[in-house]
């Protein structure tokens, strides 16, 4: 029985931290309407906007929380959070594609409550799944590439038995559990460091684990870990 642990060298950085998973099992996520997705990305989009209100876009709130939490472990060098580069390209007026309907649904709830989420198929796992601090020696292949790319000793990361599968807390993830249209059973998470949106925290996995129901089938099961409960069972 898998388990998703989140290990005490990640809470000695950020103890007030609360990591939001959904446990999508059963789902169907072959590609059916794309416009459809389009679409929800697109109304996405524009709801996004409310939070990049200062025209300095690294002054906007949602920016600076994150780029604060990156100065609290070695990174590599202009990786940033997964959510600053969705709003980057929504403040420059870059568009997001489509991908596939669970990077779609999380990426749209990204946007809505400018969090960042991610995902990866919890099949692909090998052993528990641990959030925690890298030894440094973990096998990591990222998306577009073949080439491994160690983390550093230090670096916040996702990662299981087998090496890394999301580098710089949730910069860049592997190839390796990457969510395609043949994933059944998924790992969705939300990450919240801001106390102050907890509110939007909750809302965000609320519509993330509802929008991957209604449209993929199959079950969505929230739980929220923080500094006092600590792992859950994802399968």
């Amino acid at each position: 029985m898998k388990k998703f642990v989140i290990e005490d060298s990640f809470w000695s950085l950020f103890p007030n931290a609360k990591i939001g998973i959904v446990i999508c099992n059963g789902i169907d996520n072959s590609i059916r309407n794309k416009e459809q997705y389009a679409e929800m990305i697109s109304e996405a989009e524009k709801e996004a906007l409310k939070y990049l209100q200062n025209a300095e876009f690294s002054n906007n709130s949602v920016i600076k929380v994150w780029r604060e939490a990156f100065q609290k472990f070695k990174t590599k060098k202009g990786a940033r959070s997964s959510i600053e580069s969705l709003l980057k390209r929504v403040h420059n007026g870059n568009h997001i594609g489509t991908i596939n309907p669970l990077v779609d649904i999380y990426n749209s709830s990204s946007l809505k409550y400018a969090l960042p989420c991610g995902g990866e198929d919890i099949d692909k796992f090998v052993g528990d799944i641990r959030l925690t601090t890298a030894v440094g020696n973990e096998e990591f292949i990222p998306l577009g590439t073949d080439e491994n790319s160690l983390p550093y000793e230090g670096e916040i990361v996702y990662k299981d038995d087998k090496g890394a599968i999301c580098r710089c807390w949730n910069w860049r993830e592997a190839v390796r559990t990457m969510l395609t249209e043949g994933t059944n059973n998924a790992f969705l998470c939300i990450e919240l460091t801001d106390e102050s949106r907890i509110v939007e925290f909750q809302n965000a996995l609320n519509y993330l684990a509802k929008t991957v129901q209604n449209n993929l089938g199959g079950t969505s099961k929230i739980s929220i870990l923080d500094i006092n409960n600590k792992k859950i069972v994802i399968e």
